[in-house]
């Protein structure tokens, strides 16, 4: 389906940029390969369209591609071109639909194609020596981390014919530093940390004696900062904005009886007997995920999707916090289909952001109560701050990336009630294990972001009359 940018007449103007915004638009302008390392909240999309359309006004671009995920992808930039005066005059494409119809809008002479990131590998076999775009956007570029991922390869394959990348990310090293290798090998081909990913984990990480975990060296963190200056942006959104209140709760349940006996046998056999079949795990990460399962309420008992109900704890937890909530919104993060459909169950009124197209409207119009979603779906990019401020961690995963961006699809610019947090934690099962490692994750990249951040007003736009930067202090406009 082709879309333009004139279907909606546009809300805001360039006046409208925070000056940080001004600031990045500039960085982008002038280092053809960069990284905008952002928090969420802070309208990295929009900055990026209005250096996009400088760009391309001045002929210093000629197409654009814009890789997101599925739901940024669809609705997030599309509605930040149409949004803005400067910026709708682009037109653009979304690249979706099946592959016949993918081919079709590929011929379209928009000049932006937006596609969505499990389609890279597609499009660059398509498109073959005959790639059309000079400039390249990904949007949550963390999902490239992978050196060894299809699309992360696919996008290696097209370097040479791209002349602009930009990458935007709030969490560039949610699993450690030795996330950041493929996202910068993106932007300079491997100059300022090597040529391959086992290079760079040799030369600045030790292995254990098994060789499966790999710890930073001493001076590892600071050559590392000291090689990315020049290519990375970071802003922190506690310098930029002033938001609400977040308040994190974590609610303790204690697990009956027959459910505790059942876990740590299950955790220290690897073997647990239900009531129709044997579960048997063969590894420790096959019973990490068991674990978590067990934890949330529910357990699969075989590869075809059969679960067991094992406890209603957080079920339980989750009614006392909608009846606490007297009727206003609450958003639900879940982990597993026997989780959704758990909920689902024992909340007729629950609403999963997936079932219909125009979910996130209506929760932002005030009228879904419960909505449920996985983080994986809507933890990038989405504007969900209209609707609420209380979400519900019914079940917690591993990612740090995950949990901060679902978070901050509530706590960000627009939000005007302080937001609320709460953590569903069964005592002694496998979520205290995920909590604490979540907090380690995020002090590994808060030290990376902190260490690149940057007084941009001094050392990116030294030629920029202060004057012309306009500043918003109380501004509660989503960006």
């Amino acid at each position: 389906m082709s879309l333009t940018a004139l279907k909606q007449a546009s809300s805001f103007s360039r006046d409208n940029l925070h000056g940080y915004q001004v600031n990045a638009v500039s960085f982008i302008k002038n280092t053809p390969s960069c990284a905008l390392w952002v928090d969420m909240g802070l309208g990295k999309t929009v900055s990026t369209l209005t250096a996009v359309a400088d760009l391309l006004d001045s002929f210093e671009v000629g197409r654009v591609l814009v890789i997101a995920p599925l739901r940024v992808a669809l609705h997030t930039w599309p509605n930040e071109i149409v949004n803005w005066e400067h910026t709708k005059h682009l037109t653009y494409d979304v690249i979706h639909g099946n592959p016949k119809q993918r081919k079709a809008i590929l011929n379209s002479q928009s000049d932006i194609h937006i596609i969505n990131r499990e389609l890279v590998t597609w499009l660059v076999k398509t498109l073959g020596k005959g790639w059309p775009y000079d400039m390249v956007v990904i949007d949550e570029s963390s999902s490239f981390k992978s050196s060894k991922s299809q699309r992360f390869k696919a996008l290696k394959k097209i370097l040479p014919n791209v002349e602009r990348m930009v990458e935007l990310t709030g969490t560039p090293t949610s699993n450690g530093l030795l996330d950041i290798w493929s996202q910068v090998f993106l932007l300079d081909k491997g100059q300022r940390l090597g040529r391959t990913f086992t290079g760079f984990r040799d030369r600045y990480f030790m292995g254990d004696y098994r060789g499966y975990n790999f710890e930073p060296r001493p001076d590892t963190e600071e050559i590392i900062y000291s090689k990315l200056q020049d290519v990375c942006l970071t802003l922190s959104a506690e310098d930029y904005l002033t938001l609400p209140e977040r308040i994190d709760n974590v609610i303790p349940l204690e697990m009956p009886t027959k459910a505790r006996n059942q876990y740590e046998e299950l955790e220290r056999e690897f073997l647990l007997e239900m009531e129709q079949e044997t579960i048997e795990v063969l590894n420790a990460a096959a019973l990490s995920n068991k674990l978590l399962q067990f934890s949330n309420g529910a357990i699969y008992t075989n590869d075809q999707g059969h679960w067991e109900a094992v406890h209603d704890l957080k079920l339980s937890a989750l009614e006392e916090i909608i009846q606490e909530a007297a009727g206003q919104p609450v958003l639900v993060a879940y982990n597993y289909k026997s989780d959704l459909a758990r909920i689902k169950e024992h909340f007729p009124q629950a609403e999963c952001i997936t079932d219909s197209e125009d979910s996130i409207d209506r929760w932002n119009a005030g009228k879904i109560s419960l909505l449920l979603a996985h983080p994986a779906s809507a933890g990038h990019g989405l504007n969900l701050q209209h609707g609420g401020n209380t979400i519900v961690w019914f079940g917690l995963n591993w990612s740090l990336e995950l949990y901060q961006q679902f978070n901050a699809r509530l706590h960000r610019q627009g939000q005007t009630k302080p937001v609320i947090i709460h953590h569903l934690v069964v005592n002694g099962s496998i979520d205290e294990t995920v909590i604490e490692a979540l907090k380690s994750k995020k002090t590994t990249q808060k030290a990376l972001l902190n260490a690149l951040k940057k007084d941009i007003t001094n050392r990116l736009l030294p030629d920029l009359d202060q004057d012309e930067i306009p500043e918003h202090p109380n501004d509660t406009t989503t960006l």
